[in-house]
């Protein structure tokens, strides 16, 4: 039960982190498909910082670049440029080239407001502090695992995305990224990335009656609790 009780609770906290990335790094910072409450802003951004390591600003900067030049020379991670399975196992490595050039933050995030978690120094060790939490609940040994599974299983997940959500799939509309429902379930809807890449600011990813978004809910009740506001949903379903 030991066993179990870890394992639960680092896919939780994995789950936690990916909602947190699609809701507030993806559909509202990056894309502005809504507006956060500060309050709900600040909590999601502080979990990405400690469990993921992800700084916000580099994160929109890079999907942004990605939108700007989807699957053409100057994507930061084509698999149509680069290669499926080179996307899928490197993209990490991909993400932090384009994110550590400073040309490319500064460009595609103008608009950035800083928050009080950015104005934190040392912030890109932020991840470190999750270490230190799986430590404290799981013990040392098994706090590292637990964490550096957490760690693999989050880039894993964002690589699916952006390799099989560009290659393997179904198409609502006619452009190079895909849908991948079972990847959406992971993912809190990221994989139904043809549907993203039609209407990006949408706040919603679900477009056909058979697809399901997981994030979209929670949405839902954020704004339904006041929390959030939707700012953009698609122009039309898709036939």
């Amino acid at each position: 039960m030991h066993y179990l009780w870890m394992a639960v609770t680092t896919l939780v906290i994995l789950q936690i982190s990916v909602f947190c990335t699609t809701i507030y790094l993806h559909r509202a910072k990056t894309h502005r498909g809504l507006e956060l409450n500060p309050v709900i802003g600040l909590l999601m951004h502080a979990h990405l910082t400690i469990f993921t390591g992800v700084l916000p600003r580099e994160w929109v900067a890079v999907h942004r670049k990605h939108h700007h030049f989807s699957d053409e020379p100057g994507d930061p991670h084509s698999p149509l440029q680069s290669g499926m399975w080179k996307v899928l196992f490197g993209n990490y490595f991909m993400y932090k080239k384009e994110a550590n050039d400073q040309a490319t933050i500064r460009k595609y995030t103008p608009d950035w407001k800083m928050d009080a978690i950015d104005h934190i120094p040392g912030m890109h060790y932020g991840v470190f502090l999750g270490l230190g939490v799986f430590c404290l609940m799981f013990g040392w040994m098994w706090g590292v695992v637990a964490w550096l599974t957490h760690m693999v299983l989050y880039v894993l997940l964002n690589s699916m995305i952006n390799s099989l959500g560009h290659m393997i799939g179904y198409r609502n509309f006619d452009q190079q990224a895909t849908n991948l429902q079972w990847v959406a379930f992971m993912t809190a809807g990221e994989g139904l990335h043809n549907n993203h890449h039609q209407y990006p600011t949408s706040a919603r990813f679900s477009l056909r009656g058979h697809e399901i978004d997981p994030a979209w809910p929670l949405i839902c009740l954020l704004e339904k609790l006041g929390l959030a506001k939707v700012n953009r949903l698609p122009i039309a379903k898709a036939a």
